[in-house]
């Protein structure tokens, strides 16, 4: 509302004075606190950068804050995170995952503000839903692996929160619909996703006589441990275990071999989360469809071996 000559006299005000706006009285002159609140399961996995980059490419340009808080994958600190949000008065709130208390999903349905959760899907969303069939994707990476010949296929998972559980779910559905299922060669922790837990998932499962052909990794940190334990026992790989992991995190198609893995779209989904709520929010158009399946895709590189 001024010229660019006045404007940039106010900039040079504001850079001079160290001014910082009080956004306390900010929003209670315009009713708006142009914030989203953002919860993810963990600020140190890697797995969520992509995510939050999208948030932040899509919001930060349009005038919008982002408070990012983390559940630690803790259910209590969820429902802490989304009390300390509320109170904030977000104008929307995205948050990873589907499965969270009935405490929470009360808070959220309570809030009056837009909600997208993401990263899977759900039939019963809270208000919009922005994800993948986790279960489904493991089911296809499994079942990829069986019909490259192998039989001994193992599954390897930590912190089994809600889309571990998915993936371990959709490992043994392709290995039941086969006829070979067996809970020998399958090997958890309930620690938290790392390189370290998927070579000792594998180590345990060879000491004790179950050395598989081929492994499942619920993810690429994991898979990236499953085939530095395979170089310390000198076992090659893909010519004497197969290895496929889950997201496609960037280290994947680095290593050496560059590693299978699921495709996981997280910038797409951040994105689309991102534009769903800008577009509520500034002109109260929302999606036609509130449950929407951006998809997976599978990536057979050289840490898999191929038919014969």
């Amino acid at each position: 509302m001024v010229s660019a000559k006045l404007h940039d006299r106010i900039q040079a005000a504001v850079r001079e004075l160290a001014y910082v706006p009080d956004v306390a009285a900010s929003r209670l002159a315009s009713n708006r606190t142009h914030t989203i609140g953002v919860i993810v399961s963990s600020l140190t996995n890697g797995v969520f950068a992509d995510y939050i980059n999208a948030l932040h490419d899509n919001l930060l340009p349009a005038g919008y804050q982002v408070l990012i808080l983390s559940t630690r994958y803790s259910e209590e600190e969820e429902e802490k995170a989304i009390g300390t949000l509320l109170g904030q008065h977000p104008e929307a709130i995205i948050i990873v995952g589907v499965d969270q208390s009935a405490h929470a999903r009360h808070l959220l349905e309570r809030s009056g503000v837009p909600v997208v959760q993401t990263f899977q899907l759900t039939d019963d969303p809270i208000d919009i839903n922005v994800g993948l069939d986790q279960r489904e994707a493991a089911h296809a990476a499994t079942k990829a692996l069986i019909d490259l010949g192998h039989r001994r296929i193992g599954v390897i998972a930590s912190k089994l929160d809600a889309r571990a559980r998915a993936r371990l779910d959709g490992y043994g559905r392709a290995m039941r619909e086969a006829g070979l299922y067996d809970a020998k060669w399958v090997s958890t922790t309930p620690q938290q996703t790392a390189v370290m837990a998927g070579g000792q998932l594998l180590g345990e499962m060879i000491e004790r006589g179950d050395r598989p052909e081929a492994v499942f990794c619920c993810d690429d940190l994991l898979a990236l441990g499953v085939l530095f334990e395979c170089q310390r026992r000198g076992i090659k790989v893909p010519d004497e275990m197969s290895i496929i992991g889950f997201n496609n995190l960037e280290f994947a198609a680095c290593a050496y071999p560059a590693l299978a893995t699921v495709v996981t779209p997280r910038y797409e989904m951040g994105r689309l989360a991102a534009e769903i709520v800008r577009k509520i929010i500034e002109s109260g158009e929302r999606p036609a469809n509130n449950r929407i399946d951006v998809g997976y895709s599978l990536e057979l590189r050289g840490s898999v071996r191929r038919p014969h």
